[in-house]
């Protein structure tokens, strides 16, 4: 066997937990053969170079083998091979997500007591919109 389907060999690689998670990605823009968008239908041969979309980050893989059935982790990464820089860029990513600062931090005083949110509608008296500039 020299191809298969794109959504099968994702669902083999273990990129998605059902095939329909996979047809569902690609159908959406997230996976690309050599750049360019695919159908799910699209054949995968060995040597192509993926680029998979998962969490707003881009994973760059070469696909070095063909599967139709879903195996164990150990035979799925045996599948592809994940290129330098997309390793270098999700590590990056981890590292700023892991550094940057909790947003619920951020508030002061937390949620709004029910006297706090009654000051804030007095604020916007007769106004149901805040684009309502009249």
């Amino acid at each position: 066997m020299d191809k298969t389907r794109i959504d099968k060999w994702l669902w083999a690689a273990r990129f998605f937990k059902t095939r329909s998670l996979a047809t569902e990605a690609v159908n959406r823009g997230h996976v690309q053969i050599d750049k360019h968008d695919v159908k799910p239908a699209r054949d995968v041969r060995i040597g192509d170079v993926l680029t998979i979309w998962q969490a707003q980050l881009p994973r760059t893989v070469v696909v070095m083998g063909i599967s139709e059935q879903r195996g164990s982790a150990p035979v799925a990464q045996q599948l592809y091979a994940e290129t330098p820089e997309s390793m270098e860029k999700r590590a990056k990513a981890a590292e700023q997500r892991r550094l940057s600062p909790e947003p619920a931090l951020a508030m002061e005083h937390g949620r709004p007591t029910k006297r706090n949110r009654r000051d804030l509608e007095k604020t916007w008296g007769e106004r149901w919109s805040a684009s309502l500039d009249t």
